[in-house]
């Protein structure tokens, strides 16, 4: 994500990036600056993405999406898992015709994954033999976790033994193509960041007010479409392992809905699994983003959020 340019070459075209943890004041910053520079804003959140997910991924309004224009929020089926990839090829179309139009392309959103292999590019693993990857999905974690620790080691070391998910993934790319998931890692391609000018601010506020925020937002959501979003999403039976089905809020409403949990324990659950998420997305925003990009550490309010616009296009438009 730190990509160096000559200062002989011709000037890179800019790419504003708002990014931070969920309920940090992303949108309504990104707004900000698109009805400033005449800016198109770019989904980066990996909730937001998805068609099913209008009210719990706290996709921008209708009126909102009125105001500026909006892209790659809502665009994908449910039923069709996106990856980093997949969304990082997308938001380079997007990208690319704000460039090739005269507008300012506004990243905005929370999922490190997706910016990083934006900029970054992602490791070309070659398609997994499907024999590989069904016997390795077959088994218990437990014994892929003592199997990736045999011929991976530093993967095993680098992953908690519960996380199902990653231990796979790590476990079928080296039975596949005879080579550790890091090996791969470190050929990354198809990164951007060394084709535009990233004009990047990084929203940091102070967690209790982000807490505060996401609860109020939450309760607001229980009562303005969630309970209806989630239950035509049970009403789809989708494999519950999809990324729609883990968003936040859809297990715990659809516990509530089925009997399984009160409203203050749907409640309760909710709130605690969006500081965990919030709380991975201050460690990554921390410590993975390069650290000459500025940090907004304040409550972000609406006259404060207007001078952070007008500094950022500012710098969009410094060459």
């Amino acid at each position: 994500m730190n990509k160096k340019h000559s200062s002989d070459a011709a000037p890179l075209p800019p790419l504003a990036l708002i990014a931070g943890p969920t309920a940090s004041g992303k949108s309504a910053l990104a707004l900000k600056l698109a009805e400033l520079s005449g800016g198109v804003i770019i989904n980066a959140d990996a909730s937001q993405i998805y068609a099913d997910l209008r009210v719990l991924s706290a996709r921008p309004s209708p009126e909102d999406e009125q105001r500026a224009p909006h892209r790659l929020f809502g665009v994908v089926d449910g039923a069709a898992p996106c990856s980093a990839a997949e969304w990082a090829d997308m938001a380079k179309r997007e990208i690319a015709e704000a460039h090739d139009t005269g507008r300012l392309p506004i990243l905005v959103g929370g999922t490190g994954l997706y910016i990083r292999t934006l900029l970054d590019g992602i490791a070309p693993v070659p398609p997994i033999d499907p024999d590989v990857r069904a016997s390795v999905r077959a088994l218990p974690v437990e014994e892929s976790y003592a199997a990736l620790s045999k011929v991976d080691p530093a993967s095993a070391a680098r992953l908690k033994p519960g996380d199902s998910q990653r231990i796979a993934r790590a476990l079928e790319v080296v039975q596949s193509t005879g080579l550790p998931i890091g090996d791969w890692q470190q050929r990354t391609e198809g990164g951007i960041g060394d084709q535009v000018r990233i004009v990047p601010l990084i929203l940091l506020p102070p967690r209790p007010w982000v807490y505060a925020r996401a609860d109020a937002r939450f309760a607001a959501m229980i009562e303005h479409g969630a309970i209806e979003e989630v239950e035509a999403l049970v009403a789809r039976r989708l494999d519950p392992a999809l990324p729609v089905m883990r968003a936040i809020g859809v297990r715990e409403i659809a516990a509530w809905r089925a009997g399984a949990l009160d409203r203050a324990a749907m409640l309760a659950a909710a709130a605690t699994a969006t500081r965990q998420y919030a709380k991975r997305q201050y460690t990554w925003f921390s410590r993975q983003p390069p650290p000459h990009w500025p940090r907004q550490l304040l409550e972000l309010d609406d006259a404060y959020a207007n001078e952070l616009a007008i500094k950022l296009h500012q710098s969009a438009l410094t060459h």
